[in-house]
């Protein structure tokens, strides 16, 4: 799959927005990727996912035990993710503000995990996810994730591994252009 038929899956589920969005990274942007919009339907969320597995190394592929996504963005592309290298797929959660496993879940000490993501943008929560699996005993061996907004910019420490790079622009909170700060701001991402 390449990114004009990723960006047309996006674009036929309504889940590329345009407007004024703050983004989880705490940036703006005039374009938001609703993943849970592009996920929501069982057949197109399989699909991007069995591309994603497709754009991994297979000497990657190989040597994953789990697959582990943070909550809530990675859910159910990660879920997919797993499903389709049939391994088990946990999620991190921050209900105190720093990611960990619950509800049970549980890494196999020096457990191989690949990370999976639905959008990076800077890569914050990606690596506070990564810095998770290692206090929870797993390794982190590869990221994946739907969209790079970073356009390979980013820096996770592991190999990561996009299905697609997009380039809209996002910006700080004191460099917003005019025109985008005309608009009145959206907040649509799980994080506060």
């Amino acid at each position: 799959m390449n990114e004009a038929e990723v960006l047309a899956e996006f674009r036929a589920s309504g889940a590329l927005l345009e407007g004024h969005f703050k983004l989880s990274s705490g940036r703006h942007s005039g374009h938001y990727l609703q993943c849970a919009r592009v996920l929501m339907n069982p057949a197109r969320a399989a699909r991007l996912a069995e591309a994603v597995v497709a754009g991994i190394p297979a000497d990657v592929v190989e040597r994953v035990d789990t697959v582990v996504s943070p909550a809530m963005g990675g859910i159910i592309v990660g879920h997919e993710v797993g499903r389709v290298l049939g391994k088990d797929a946990l999620f991190l959660e921050r209900p105190e503000g720093t990611f960990h496993l619950r509800r049970g879940f549980a890494l196999d000490p020096g457990a191989k995990v690949l990370m999976v993501e639905d959008v990076v943008t800077t890569g914050l929560s990606s690596r506070e996810a990564i810095a998770a699996v290692a206090r929870e005993g797993g390794e982190v061996i590869a990221e994946c994730a739907l969209i790079d907004r970073s356009c390979g910019m980013v820096d996770l420490g592991v190999p990561f591994h996009p299905l697609a790079a997009f380039d809209f622009p996002t910006y700080d909170e004191g460099d917003i252009p005019e025109e985008l700060a005309r608009i009145a701001v959206t907040k649509p991402g799980s994080r506060k």
